[in-house]
């Protein structure tokens, strides 16, 4: 138990392993706290910890929480220290990610957490051994995204450009209104062709997907989000893997794949929840 009152924030749990340990020697988390391991008294043949760190009550619990949440900055924090103590263990050994500000009253409560779920965690660092997670996007290039001034070499848009000189203001405008739509509509089918590519050669190399909605708006930046899946890789196929990836664009015009990884599974880490369990103990 936790004798100064500070509560136990947990980012993973991991194997409780000799390369485990020595990977969190010197390691600092959120609010720069010295992170270790969190095992159970007696966890059988498959052991299974919580990587955990102590943080301030009056930082972590429920009601400073909710206000935190609103603090970008202060947000920005928390996750970047969260993840690099994650990808440290990844670097490792196998780790299943918890969600951000995953925190307990104390660390008996945590145990309590770990214990109800140690079989389903040893389940899954089971099936998740060997393999990180890749994320895969695809984004669609705005129409008019090439300027005259930018390419003078005689690009369909500055051959509109110069067609449009002759026409009225109203006619010049529902040209480039028509050409522009057209342009979008060859990207959209460029785009539809590239998923399908995806899909069909990271099913040769991956064991798993999961389809995560677009990102929008300033996640997504000028370009248009239209994929953003995450595979899961075995770590001799990684190379590879990219490699054929960044050939399959090859002929689609306005259309960007950006492939990134390797990373800690955080889009499989999750087991299936079970009902009941003192994981509900959490404090946010």
């Amino acid at each position: 138990m936790n004798t100064d009152g500070d509560l136990t924030y947990v980012y993973a749990a991991a194997p409780d392993t000799r390369e485990v340990r020595a990977s969190l020697q010197g390691l600092r988390g959120v609010s720069g706290a010295p992170v270790s391991l969190l095992p159970l008294p007696a966890a059988g043949p498959d052991p299974v910890a919580f990587v955990v760190s102590r943080v301030a009550p009056d930082e972590f619990d429920e009601r400073t929480l909710k206000a935190r949440f609103e603090d970008l900055e202060w947000l920005e924090g928390v996750a970047r220290a969260h993840h690099e103590v994650v990808q440290t263990v990844a670097r490792h050994d196998t780790v299943l990610p918890l969600r951000l500000a995953t925190v307990y009253q104390d660390d008996d409560r945590a145990r309590r957490a770990l214990a109800a779920q140690h079989h389903a965690f040893a389940e899954r660092i089971a099936l998740l051994r060997g393999r990180s997670e890749f994320g895969v996007k695809l984004y669609v290039h705005p129409t008019g995204s090439t300027s005259p001034a930018a390419d003078p070499t005689g690009s369909p848009e500055s051959r509109e450009d110069a067609a449009d000189a002759s026409l009225s203001p109203g006619k010049a405008y529902l040209r480039r209104r028509r050409a522009q739509h057209s342009a979008q509509e060859v990207r959209y089918r460029h785009a539809q062709e590239a998923a399908e590519r995806v899909e069909a050669l990271a099913s040769r190399f991956s064991t798993q997907r999961v389809r995560h909605p677009a990102q929008r708006g300033a996640l997504a930046g000028p370009e248009e989000n239209v994929l953003n899946d995450a595979y899961l890789v075995p770590h001799d196929r990684a190379e590879e893997f990219r490699t054929v990836l960044a050939a399959a664009m090859e002929g689609l015009d306005g259309v960007r794949a950006e492939v990134t990884g390797p990373w800690a599974p955080y889009s499989f880490a999750t087991p299936p929840p079970e009902p009941g369990t003192a994981g509900e103990e959490r404090v946010p």
